[in-house]
């Protein structure tokens, strides 16, 4: 299985119930990975911390995009795309417009609110969540 399966198999997987209650870290790490997710996937930034005395720490925009490449791919080997998605796609990018119909059915459906691409961003990024918000803290300190 390719990692964007991996990535979208695990996200599934460790999806439960709301919690009851929330504590101020999972609001911050919830915050931390909404505005990580928005610069990644609305706009194309990449998203760089450093904690101290650490190497810095990145998901870039290239990771992202070959991510989302593996999924669509990966969703036509399986027959997921019923129409000709990609073709549409690259009409319509030379025609100098967006088809998020097309992209909806190369990468699949999603409530989240940047769409698939959100989700493989937050993929992405949950596993760096807590070191972000500790290199936060360590920049208030300053």
């Amino acid at each position: 299985m390719n990692a964007a399966l991996k990535i979208c198999q695990a996200m599934h997987d460790a999806r439960l119930p709301p919690p009851v209650s929330e504590s101020a870290v999972e609001i911050a790490r919830r915050e931390w990975l909404y505005n990580a997710t928005e610069q990644l996937v609305r706009f194309g930034q990449d998203v760089k911390f450093q904690r101290r005395l650490r190497r810095p720490q990145v998901v870039t925009v290239a990771e992202l995009a070959l991510a989302a490449d593996e999924l669509a791919n990966a969703r036509q080997a399986d027959c997921d795309v019923g129409t000709p998605a990609l073709g549409w796609m690259l009409i319509a990018n030379n025609c100098g417009r967006a088809d998020k119909d097309s992209v909806s059915q190369l990468l699949g459906y999603s409530d989240h609110p940047f769409g698939k691409l959100g989700e493989i961003a937050e993929a992405l990024l949950r596993p760096l969540a807590d070191d972000a918000l500790a290199a936060q803290a360590e920049d208030d300190e300053l």
